[in-house]
């Protein structure tokens, strides 16, 4: 459902706010103090409490609110469009500036929430299961070149999603601190492996999928219906222990090189907030061939791409102690997903895969072609060859202890107000 950027809020802070205007309205988990989480809505710099303006909702939008009442958006998930579109417009009747119920909500101070100053984010949602894909092309040139310079992409690349299953009990919120892994490598010219601290420790740039109602056990979700399944969005970083990862990859994929961390941005952005920025998924180039049947939906091809522009700054320690504020190391976008999300939903679930409410799938690093665009450390320094120079006078080429990597996203068109998906920042710290 589309909003055009005219509405405004009684919510002061909300008009003109970089994240979360009237327009966005995304769900999370939150708690103040010692209490219990609690489902809120983002709203300018504050939260909107469901559970406490539980008497201004009715029917499916009620319905909607008590599915959160546990603390977890997993039972909302699994509602569906339905009662998710259904609580959204009548958020946005609460919350428009010419609410009638504005008086009676701004004098309930226990509804609204400033969100720096009080509240505690958590995880939206309960995790059973976490995928990662692998779907930004330009990102699995830019890798297949440093390994393979004569064929960066693997035949199977265009015609088939790439994905693992990741580890879902280390994904974490925005803001906790990212401790430096040990594990096995391999040093150069060395013929023995050795056990220590991750020295080529990465950041992926990657965008968030939260899947709403799952399917049955066997069950395949056709593509024209993959898009019901998608409650909404955020923004992940699947951290990466480079060195690790090249000794252990070979031949099944990554396994402790990415599962000590994942790192996402806490608010779900609904399908229905980002419908506004939808486009037509880039024509594949001449000779690339087409998707099979069940990958392949008229509709999906002609509005199931996002536009969403990616960034990634860094801080260092000395960056902070100097001042001076974090650095852009990447401009990115979404426009780069060589499959759509709906494509990845249908993919996963085509072999009778069960899906479930909450689960999350990852896109897979989001790098643009050129340079200034890279979603990695491993691209931006050509595999570690060339270092970064950052303001402070310091050098990278992978993170270093007390360096801060911060995504953000932004979603704009004219006619519309634009929004974001929140940060997803993780300082990192010394090895244990």
């Amino acid at each position: 459902m589309s909003q055009p950027s005219t509405p405004r809020s009684w919510v002061i802070s909300a008009n003109g706010h970089s994240d979360f205007p009237l327009q966005n309205l995304p769900f999370g988990v939150f708690s103040v103090g010692d209490s219990s989480a609690r489902a809120g809505v983002a709203i300018g710099e504050h939260i909107f409490d469901l559970q406490a303006a539980a008497d201004f909702f009715q029917g499916e939008a009620l319905r909607a609110v008590q599915a959160m009442a546990g603390g977890q958006l997993n039972s909302f998930f699994a509602l569906g469009r339905g009662p998710r579109v259904a609580l959204r417009e009548r958020l946005l009747d609460l919350l428009s500036e010419h609410s009638n119920h504005r008086f009676e909500l701004e004098g309930m101070g226990a509804n609204l929430l400033p969100l720096a100053a009080h509240c505690q984010l958590h995880l939206p949602a309960r995790i059973n299961d976490y995928t990662d894909f692998y779907v930004g092309i330009a990102h699995a040139q830019n890798v297949g070149k440093l390994f393979r310079p004569d064929s960066p992409l693997l035949p199977n690349y265009k015609h088939v999603p790439i994905g693992y299953h990741g580890r879902a009990s280390t994904i974490r919120p925005s803001g906790t601190p990212v401790i430096r892994p040990k594990g096995q490598t391999l040093p150069a010219g060395a013929s023995q492996p050795v056990f220590g601290p991750c020295a080529r420790l990465d950041f992926e740039l990657e965008l968030g999928i939260w899947i709403g109602q799952g399917n049955a056990l066997g069950e395949a979700i056709d593509i024209a219906e993959a898009g019901e399944h998608i409650a909404g969005f955020c923004l992940l970083n699947d951290w990466s222990a480079r060195d690790v990862q090249a000794w252990e990859y070979q031949p099944l994929g990554p396994f402790l090189s990415k599962s000590f961390i994942t790192s996402i941005s806490p608010w779900v952005v609904t399908a229905e907030a980002m419908a506004p920025f939808r486009l037509a998924q880039p024509a594949r180039p001449p000779g690339d061939p087409q998707p099979l049947d069940y990958l392949l939906d008229t509709h999906d091809q002609t509005n199931g791409a996002l536009d969403i522009e990616l960034e990634v700054l860094l801080s260092s320690a000395a960056m902070r102690d100097q001042q001076l504020p974090p650095m852009r190391l990447s401009l990115s976008s979404t426009r780069h997903m060589y499959w759509t999300v709906a494509q990845m939903v249908a993919h996963h679930s085509v072999n009778g895969c069960q899906l479930q409410a909450g689960d999350l799938l990852g896109s897979g690093t989001l790098s643009g072609p050129e340079a200034g665009q890279f979603g990695s450390l491993l691209e931006i320094t050509d595999g570690g060859t060339r270092s970064i120079d950052l303001p402070s006078g310091e050098t990278r080429t992978f993170l270093e202890d007390g360096d801060e990597v911060i995504f953000t996203a932004r979603c704009s068109r004219e006619g519309f107000a634009s929004i974001g998906l929140g940060e997803c920042r993780g300082r990192v710290m010394p090895a244990r």
